[in-house]
């Protein structure tokens, strides 16, 4: 998960993990640096979605 909007780590870096693996999945959200403390929930959900997809649903 990206903020697209980051000035440190831009975009560009995101997709060059999908560049070094093509399985990886890279999501951007319409945030700056900080996400984590502006779309927490959200990415909290994506995480889980995430893991639940690769490792099995939680219980």
């Amino acid at each position: 998960i990206w903020g697209k909007n980051d000035p440190f780590f831009l975009p560009p870096g995101a997709e060059a993990f999908k560049r070094d693996n093509p399985k990886a999945e890279v999501r951007f959200l319409d945030t700056g640096h900080f996400a984590i403390e502006t779309h927490g929930p959200e990415i909290a959900q994506a995480m889980r979605s995430f893991l639940d997809r690769h490792l099995g649903a939680r219980k």
